[in-house]
């Protein structure tokens, strides 16, 4: 029998600034969720939203070449910059972990809270940079 493989989970939070912004964002992440689903290297992943308007991202890779290429392409590419502008609250972290099973969402809030990376935005919360965000309950999630 052979050792789990070493993979790469990805998290990621965002809060939406204004409600004006949802049709817009719901657009994008359509096509984001789909590009995700196709893409080389994906073995993993969810998706979360929160009732302050937050949303999570969790995906589990073969490697973090494939994670990166992924994130610089497709309908992922196009979404990213409109998100420095829609956003109060964005952060992203990264870890390895043995094979391709998606870990349990609380251990994906604590791994972000602890060792996330705050994103650029334009019009940040006052607790954006040091990942202040509240606990909330899930209001909706799913697999990918």
């Amino acid at each position: 029998m052979s050792a789990p493989v070493e993979t790469i989970v990805s998290v990621t939070r965002f809060r939406l600034r204004p409600l004006r912004f949802l049709p817009f964002f719901t657009l994008h992440t359509n096509r984001t969720i789909a590009q995700t689903r196709k893409a080389e290297g994906f073995l993993a992943g969810a998706v979360r939203r929160e009732a302050d308007l937050a949303f999570w991202t969790m995906t589990v890779w073969r490697d973090e070449n494939v994670m990166r290429a992924y994130a610089a392409s497709g309908a992922h590419r196009k979404a990213a910059p409109h998100l420095i502008e829609w956003g109060d609250q964005a952060s992203v972290c990264h870890w390895t972990q043995h094979g391709g099973e998606l870990p349990e969402w609380p251990e994906a809030v604590r791994r972000l809270r602890e060792v996330g990376r705050p994103l650029r935005l334009k019009h940040p919360a006052l607790d954006h940079a040091e990942r202040g965000f509240a606990e909330s309950k899930m209001s909706y999630g799913m697999r990918l």
